[in-house]
């Protein structure tokens, strides 16, 4: 059990990626499975997300995407390095190979980052909470120097840092799912003192990677929880990337956490996606699995026992 107050903000992602999405995420908030969402405004459904965000007055940032789908910068959408010979985003591991390539114009990321920020306060009314990168765009070389100045530039105060203390010893999880996640991670480390030299904050402790679709349980969730907090609290006197040594509203003898989620119904083509139909993850079982055990009340009851309290990135302070 942790033995220190935490915060846990349980963010919801993809917000805005289809109806279904949107409908299982806003159920999963009002079950106290989610606490927090983040934005698709590229998404075929973000006009239905806004609108229950709104209405139900859920806490929500920008989920940055560089790699699904159409973006929304009208100077980028017919041609830009941004994309590839379809139209569309190079897709998760096409990004990575055309900026391995050198294919990618900086400016033009920089571009498309402004117009979905510009985007989602023309949309909701207010900066975004928190931004972070689809498909951990916001980690890689190159990109990450324009995403932090973007964040800088529009006083985003919160972002998220994918480094999964316990990761190495997750051995459930499929080898090329894995050999991705340690390139997210390696990249998160080369990201820490970009993001810090901005003045950029991220909670002490991220999960989601080990807890992802199916392998999300009651159990790996507060085993992981439980795990990371102690190794946190055995060496927060090291180097651990933290954004508590340069935080003025943390609050003594807590730990913050995020907990990265991707609950949801299904996705029933051709309905959803960011411009070309939804992927393969989102037509699964495995959101909805993810939705089911977010919406467990014995996981809520496990939060109670163990002092961990839910919030959102706005709770945190500015």
């Amino acid at each position: 059990m942790p033995k220190a107050a935490v915060k846990l903000i349980v963010t919801g992602d993809d917000f805005g990626y289809c109806p279904r999405r949107n409908q299982g995420i806003v159920e999963c908030f009002l079950a106290g499975g989610v606490s927090n969402v983040s934005l698709l405004v590229n998404g075929s459904a973000v006009a239905d997300a806004v609108r229950l965000a709104k209405r139900y007055c859920i806490p929500i940032g920008l989920h940055a995407n560089l790699s699904e789908g159409s973006p929304v910068c009208p100077a980028l959408k017919e041609k830009s390095s941004l994309l590839n010979e379809a139209g569309f985003f190079h897709g998760k591991m096409g990004i990575r190979a055309a900026l391995a390539e050198g294919l990618l114009k900086m400016s033009e990321v920089k571009q498309e980052l402004t117009a979905q920020v510009i985007l989602f306060c023309e949309l909701t009314g207010h900066i975004p909470h928190h931004m972070d990168g689809h498909q951990h765009v916001h980690v890689l070389p190159e990109i990450r120097h324009v995403f932090a100045q973007v964040l800088k530039d529009y006083e985003i105060k919160y972002t998220r840092v994918p480094i999964e203390p316990e990761l190495p010893r997750c051995d459930w999880i499929d080898p090329p799912l894995m050999d991705f996640y340690l390139g997210v991670e390696k990249h998160s480390v080369d990201t820490v003192d970009v993001f810090r030299k901005h003045g950029i904050r991220w909670p002490d402790i991220y999960i989601g990677l080990s807890t992802m679709g199916k392998n999300m349980s009651v159990s790996s969730i507060l085993g992981a929880i439980d795990a990371a907090t102690a190794a946190y609290l055995e060496k927060q006197d090291s180097s651990v990337p933290s954004s508590a040594p340069s935080d003025p509203d943390r609050e003594a003898g807590t730990v913050t956490i995020e907990l990265m989620t991707h609950p949801g119904y299904p996705s029933i083509p051709p309905v959803g996606g960011c411009g070309e139909g939804p992927d393969e993850f989102s037509q699964s079982w495995e959101r909805l699995h993810e939705l089911e055990t977010l919406k467990d009340p014995h996981l809520q009851s496990h939060y109670e026992a163990r002092t961990i309290r839910l919030c959102a990135f706005n709770d945190l302070g500015v």
